[in-house]
């Protein structure tokens, strides 16, 4: 006799058949979860101004702080965004200014944030000046601030009001990592991205917590001891720089890790490879992207303004001693600026139609309201795919502790990447 299963009954018994497997092999319920999403969808976490930046506190599991441009940090805690800021800079920043590039633009916390209550805030103060500021937060309350627990750890100047960068982030190795911008005007005129006496145009590398005294850590002037002097003497750091970092010793800026950068307005750390990824915005003809090994990327020569993208700018400086980007797009199809995003590693995101994109790295463009990606490929990148849905103006991206992806727009919306089933019949 023949028998005829419905819809349902087919179902049923593959749900069936999953489970007993995950009995068998040992899959857990939450595994067998992750088994079946196949599209992405943009799930809105909330609605800010002008946001700029999202991050994390090591071993939170709950609040996310949204940086906003005007000067603002938000806290979204338990899903709900709290009505006082965490933070509060509008009186000392300064978010004016031809291009829009000003602002409050990043948060850092420490990685012993959850026993010092340190954190760090990239902005741009009333002389246009990018500055670097630890703070605190309240031992009362930890959704607020310590206002009055300000210190000032680096100052960098600026000659025009564009291409500052801001973004800070601690790497695997505990350090901070500031993407500091050439400055401006376009062109980089004054080849300040290849001078490696210069703080603009690179990423830094610092110890940003206050040093001992000079007599007890053996330090003088932020240098380690034996270490030869560059330059005319300056009044103590308010940091400390990392014995290995690529110039301690040698001619240039002890604080560089990395030059030849136009606006590395957004970089990240893969957290599965320690992978070091810049978004380097370009200047009328390229936009690129740069992946590297956190360590190959020391003292690494990124090109600028000897090259925009792969092709001559300005020359100079032979080709094999740069390293090209692995990605490089045109200004065509509406791109003009590209913002760099994160590899993904969300386990939620495996397995959805089309390419995988858990290992893919997403990035989007300011001008073309898309999100893109490509799978890393050593030197070079694999195929880019291009999201179904659009998002006008996004700023930023960020990632959680769990390695979820969220997408930050100019005009106020935060998103964040999750798997979502189609409904069956």
């Amino acid at each position: 006799m023949n028998t005829v299963f419905s819809r349902r009954q087919v179902e049923t018994t593959l749900a069936a058949l999953i489970a007993a497997a995950a009995a068998v092999i040992g899959i857990t319920d939450s595994d067998a979860e992750l088994l079946g999403p196949k599209f992405v969808k943009l799930q809105k976490v909330g609605h800010f101004e002008q946001p700029v930046h999202l991050s994390q506190p090591p071993g939170s599991d709950s609040e996310l702080f949204v940086v906003e441009r005007l000067g603002r940090v938000r806290v979204v805690s338990g899903g709900t965004i709290q009505q006082r800021p965490f933070l509060d800079l509008r009186r000392a920043v300064k978010s004016s200014g031809k291009g829009g590039e000003q602002g409050l633009l990043s948060i850092a916390f420490a990685p012993d944030h959850r026993e010092t209550g340190l954190f760090y805030v990239a902005y741009t103060d009333r002389r246009d000046a990018l500055r670097v500021v630890e703070f605190q937060r309240s031992q009362e309350d930890p959704l607020v601030a310590r206002p009055e627990s300000a210190r000032l750890v680096l100052r960098i100047p600026q000659p025009t009001t564009k291409h500052h960068g801001g973004l800070l982030a601690f790497g695997p190795d505990g350090y901070l990592y500031i993407g500091s911008g050439d400055g401006g005007p376009s062109g980089d005129p004054n080849r300040v991205a290849q001078s490696k006496a210069s703080l603009l145009g690179k990423l830094l590398r610092i110890d940003p917590a206050q040093p001992p005294a000079a007599a007890e850590s053996g330090r003088v002037r932020g240098r380690t001891r034996g270490t030869r002097r560059k330059g005319p003497s300056r009044a103590p750091r308010a940091y400390s720089i990392p014995p290995d970092n690529p110039f301690v010793g040698r001619p240039g800026r002890d604080e560089v890790y990395a030059y030849g950068l136009r606006n590395p307005w957004r970089f990240s750390f893969d957290r599965g490879k320690a992978d070091l990824t810049i978004g380097d915005v370009g200047n009328v003809r390229f936009e690129e992207i740069n992946i590297l090994p956190l360590g190959k990327a020391r003292g690494a020569n990124f090109g600028w303004s000897a090259y925009e993208g792969r092709a001559p700018f300005v020359g100079g400086v032979p080709k094999d001693r740069t390293v090209p980007p692995v990605f490089a797009y045109p200004h065509t199809g509406r791109r003009c600026s590209v913002v760099g995003g994160f590899v993904v590693r969300d386990p939620r995101l495996s397995r959805i139609k089309g390419p995988e994109i858990v290992g893919s790295y997403v990035f989007a463009d300011f001008c073309a309201s898309r999100i893109f990606a490509f799978r890393p490929r050593p030197g070079k990148a694999g195929k880019e795919r291009r999201f179904r849905f659009r998002l006008q103006g996004v700023t930023s991206f960020g990632e959680d502790n769990a390695g979820r992806i969220y997408v930050l727009t100019y005009g106020g919306g935060v998103w964040r990447l999750d798997p979502v089933r189609k409904p069956v019949g």
